[in-house]
């Protein structure tokens, strides 16, 4: 089956956290004999900080970030079984959805793949003629990587046929124990763009706790917090490619996963990173969010913080030894349960079953 996929971007992770989701989830379905390619606008400077090769098990196609360009990429819709349109592809997303739906063919599965759910459905609320929520009687399903039933409930409140969390997970030949690499040696270590929606988490819960601890060494990945005061035990690196992120989880003590305000408030929604830093064996404490114990079991697998205190107490008691054996549990229950084989287990039965039902009501 052909799939057309439009999406922010398969081969840069630059201002792109959408990237190692798409990667993983992508190269299991092909790996099940879909036929994919992938259409990604030339934005955002991208294409210039490319961090993979177009890959052997999809096809990429970069268009120019024009008008014309888009018109040109959406055609290519009609010939695909399956057409997804992703949220947040940064450039013209309105019209590309709206390009797309008109290309495609009726009896072909069209989905909207939204990478950011809470941000999407703020937007539909706020704005009852907003152009997705026009076009969701058009649109076969909705998928998400994160948000269980309350995107759910959301979704279906504002229009959608239906909806299905797909969630993030790990790529066991991209995410694994490395060796350690003096670069990344901390006590703590965090990796995260700057982000209106995470900014003031990032205080509370990175922060202030490497100002609480001045003995203890912290580490800062990720662009944008050039400007941003810091504290001396704070090591900032800036971006950290995609290439380095198994020497990063690896090296520090423990690493920090921090959820953007809306990701928390809705729960349910584990990031990329959650199972990157699992995958490679990382200590990983996280901010407290609904939802954590269906992916791994806090205390045991994962350290889970409600505050800042929280997380200077965890790094204060931890120790190398300890901070190993819950990498290891936290790898081998991700190995077990949350990689994107298993996403794409569940995804081309969705897909098999409604194509499926869409056939046999056109005999």
């Amino acid at each position: 089956m052909k799939i057309a996929f439009y999406g922010s971007s398969l081969v840069s992770a630059y201002w792109n956290g959408a990237a190692t989701y798409y990667r993983g989830l992508l190269r299991a379905l092909a790996e099940k004999g879909y036929d994919i390619t992938f259409y990604e606008p030339d934005v955002y400077d991208r294409q210039k900080n490319r961090d993979m090769d177009p890959p052997d098990w999809c096809k990429v196609v970069v268009y120019d970030g024009t008008i014309d360009a888009l018109k040109a990429v959406s055609g290519a819709a009609a010939e695909a079984d399956i057409v997804v349109k992703a949220s947040g592809v940064g450039f013209e997303d309105d019209l590309l959805l709206e390009e797309v739906l008109a290309h495609a063919r009726p009896q072909a599965l069209k989905i909207f793949w939204d990478v950011d759910a809470p941000a999407t459905l703020a937007e539909l609320r706020a704005n009852p003629d907003h152009p997705l929520r026009r076009a969701l009687n058009r649109i076969d399903l909705v998928l998400t990587y994160g948000g269980g039933d309350p995107v759910v409930e959301a979704y279906r409140s504002v229009g959608a046929a239906d909806c299905v969390p797909i969630y993030n997970a790990l790529d066991p030949q991209t995410h694994h124990p490395v060796p350690k690499d003096n670069r990344f040696s901390a006590d703590l270590a965090f990796l995260g763009n700057r982000l209106p929606d995470r900014e003031a988490r990032v205080e509370h819960f990175f922060l202030e706790p490497a100002s609480r601890l001045p003995d203890r060494a912290f580490l800062l990945g990720g662009s944008g917090w050039q400007d941003k005061p810091i504290s001396a035990n704070i090591h900032y690196l800036g971006h950290v490619s995609t290439r380095d992120h198994n020497a990063f989880n690896v090296s520090p003590m423990a690493v920090l996963n921090i959820s953007r305000a809306s990701m928390a408030e809705n729960g349910f929604s584990p990031a990329t990173r959650v199972f990157e830093a699992a995958g490679a064996g990382a200590c990983l404490i996280t901010d407290h969010w609904e939802g954590i114990e269906l992916f791994l079991k806090p205390g045991e697998e994962i350290l889970v913080a409600r505050d800042g205190q929280d997380v200077a107490d965890l790094v204060a008691d931890l120790t190398r030894q300890s901070a190993r054996k819950i990498g290891e549990r936290a790898r081998q229950r991700v190995l077990a349960e949350h990689t994107y084989a298993n996403r794409a287990e569940t995804v081309d039965r969705i897909f098999r079953a409604r194509l499926g039902a869409r056939m046999e009501a056109a005999e």
